[in-house]
């Protein structure tokens, strides 16, 4: 059985960071871009960051540019994403996806985790 396990997530206040890790199993994501998304109460699920198989290349949300990190590391089946300088505007559930291309489009992630909270009081 395949699974992706978000943690790291709580609350913060303005201007705070988090450093959210998601872990693998049952299969290995060391061949597969992998990426972020998050979705805020009421709207819909929104592509935060990716980051191809071999970490080499990310890209991220206009949103996130600059504050946000992604990250990964082949050999523990994880990836993580650092999250600085947060805004109440970042406030969502985040999610991990596992995809089978470079994307940032949600369909093109076969593997999601059952997402982790963050919430930035002002």
């Amino acid at each position: 059985q395949v699974q992706l396990v978000e943690s790291g997530g709580g609350l913060v206040q303005a201007g705070g960071s988090l450093r959210l890790s998601c872990a693998a199993s049952g299969r290995t994501f060391s061949r597969s871009p992998m990426g972020w998304f998050r979705q805020a109460p009421g709207k819909e699920r929104e592509f935060v960051a990716g980051i191809s198989w071999s970490g080499v290349s990310t890209f991220y949300a206009d949103s996130v540019k600059g504050r946000f990190t992604i990250s990964r590391d082949g050999a523990k089946n994880t990836v993580a994403l650092q999250m600085n300088r947060l805004k109440p505007e970042d406030t969502a559930v985040y999610y991990c996806a596992g995809g089978k291309s470079y994307s940032a489009r949600a369909y093109d992630y076969d593997y999601w985790g059952q997402g982790t909270q963050v919430t930035v009081s002002s």
